[in-house]
């Protein structure tokens, strides 16, 4: 059984992720382009949400934002109630570290170190957990994701689905309140994305966290608690 990371969020209820009338512009002079023209949501633990939408209409531009990886142009991002949009990039950084989990299509697994290695790199660099309790949380991750037989293999000697599991375990290995979520299952075959999406949501219920995840798998979103479709920077 995993062992709880103590955060400040760890007894928290309801609304983890807030953002309200977020506007975001790319590009400059006549090229300039408004992605997100005053985008508002909530994310509460426990909750699975899916943004869909065509590609160009936002979506990964928002998932970023909301992962404080890129600062907004106007409007506001709350995590765990505690505006973070404005922050310097430490305070960013720090916040992020503590209280967001990511999965991307591509797992960008460290594939010269072992899975074990993987899970414990954000555990190393958030530094509140002893080098023995980090071995032994890795070690109860990789388990709850079927790979507790390969904890010590290289990336390079992991399949693409093992590869994304591990990315999975990652992604929860500082215990976040919120897991964003980058199309997670768009380099996988249709049993290892089932398989992955079954993972995350698992997982990320059992322990209470918010998932938000961007996906064009039909599948997946309806699979999910809320739906949330965008068109031209703008939910819909």
């Amino acid at each position: 059984m995993l062992s709880p990371v103590a955060t400040a969020s760890s007894s928290a209820n309801g609304t983890v992720l807030r953002c309200s009338s977020l506007q975001r512009y790319l590009g400059q002079g006549e090229g300039r382009v408004h992605v997100l023209k005053g985008v508002s949501f909530e994310a509460q633990r426990g909750q699975v949400y899916a943004i869909v939408g065509p590609s160009g209409c936002g979506k990964s531009t928002l998932l970023y934002l909301l992962g404080l990886l890129d600062q907004p142009d106007g409007g506001e991002i709350a995590i765990n109630g505690q505006v973070m949009s404005n922050n310097d990039d430490a305070a960013r950084t720090a916040a992020r570290g503590a209280n967001i989990g990511f999965v991307f299509q591509f797992h960008f697994l460290m594939l010269e170190f072992s899975a074990l290695d993987n899970v414990m790199m954000p555990m190393r660099k958030l530094a509140r957990l002893t080098p023995p309790e980090m071995t032994a949380r890795a070690n109860d991750l990789l388990s709850s994701v079927g790979l507790g037989d390969k904890t010590h293999r290289l990336g390079t000697q992991l399949s693409g689905g093992e590869q994304q599991r591990v990315a999975v375990a990652r992604a929860l290995a500082n215990e976040p309140s919120i897991i964003l979520a980058d199309e997670p299952t768009g380099n996988l075959d249709v049993k290892n994305s089932t398989m992955v999406f079954d993972l995350l949501t698992r997982l990320a219920k059992d322990h209470r966290q918010a998932v938000v995840l961007v996906t064009h798998n039909p599948e997946i979103a309806n699979r999910c608690d809320s739906v949330r479709p965008m068109r031209d920077g703008l939910f819909v």
